[in-house]
């Protein structure tokens, strides 16, 4: 019976041998230490896409001449009229009182400022115009091994992807933090960026800031996968009757 010990007490150790192997990877920037680095990339401007919901407003030296420019479009689509601002059409453009059809697709924010701006001073409409204008669905959706994956609104309309993270909760245990997969749309093209938030490179990537409707996808690591796999649901049931056959043998002997 107690030459049976050694065997038993290896066999139940090695879960916790197997658990523990890969501890340090559940640690973010574990190389990063005191220091003082240099930005080399700050966050562009987002181009605007079809289906964005713009608020624009329009103020001048006369507040009643303002006025017609700042009753917006419903939006058509239902689930989103609450959010009361003129949609970005299929065909790229914005319907604007009195100036009618704008181009706002591809254009930054700053770009249809000026746009409108300058339509508003040429046909005399207004005298010093003020546009200002806003994203009223920017949003960016985290998926995967967060403790709340959801969809985040993003009211300051930047974001990078450690807060997105921390709005979903931050990272499980269970995360592959050498694996986050950032899924973008843009010109027309969908982008897959593998992000390792093991290294330190993530602070100067160009991906570090997200754009609308970016995804975040986190990886479960091996050990969560072998914990819903039908080996590792089997494992302890199997080490039971190993010692069980072992301790019962010894008894017989």
């Amino acid at each position: 019976m107690i030459k049976a010990y050694p065997y038993l007490i290896i066999m139940a150790l090695l879960p916790l041998f197997y658990s523990c192997a890969g501890g340090r990877y559940a640690i973010n920037f574990d190389h990063l230490k005191d220091s003082i680095t240099q930005i080399q990339y700050s966050n562009p401007e987002v181009v605007i896409q079809k289906n964005d919901i713009l608020n624009i407003t329009v103020s001048s030296l006369s507040a009643e001449a303002s006025q017609v420019f700042n009753m917006p479009n419903a939006v058509s689509n239902a689930s989103l009229s609450t959010l009361g601002g003129y949609l970005v059409a299929d065909d790229g453009k914005i319907q604007f009182p009195i100036l009618g059809s704008i181009k706002a697709e591809g254009l930054t924010k700053t770009q249809l400022r000026d746009t409108i701006t300058r339509q508003l001073l040429d046909k005399k409409l207004l005298l010093e115009p003020i546009v200002s204008i806003r994203n009223l669905n920017y949003k960016v959706t985290v998926l995967g091994e967060v403790l709340r994956p959801s969809v985040i609104n993003v009211p300051s309309e930047k974001i990078s992807i450690l807060e997105a993270l921390g709005a979903a909760g931050d990272l499980t245990i269970f995360s592959n933090r050498s694996n986050v997969l950032l899924i973008r749309e843009e010109n027309n093209k969908r982008i897959f960026k593998v992000m390792n938030l093991n290294s330190n490179e993530i602070f100067s990537s160009p991906y570090f800031y997200l754009k609308p409707n970016d995804v975040i996808y986190v990886e479960p690591n091996q050990n969560k996968i072998a914990s819903v796999s039908p080996a590792r649901q089997w494992l302890p049931i199997i080490f039971s009757a190993i010692s069980l056959a072992i301790i019962t043998s010894y008894r017989i002997r």
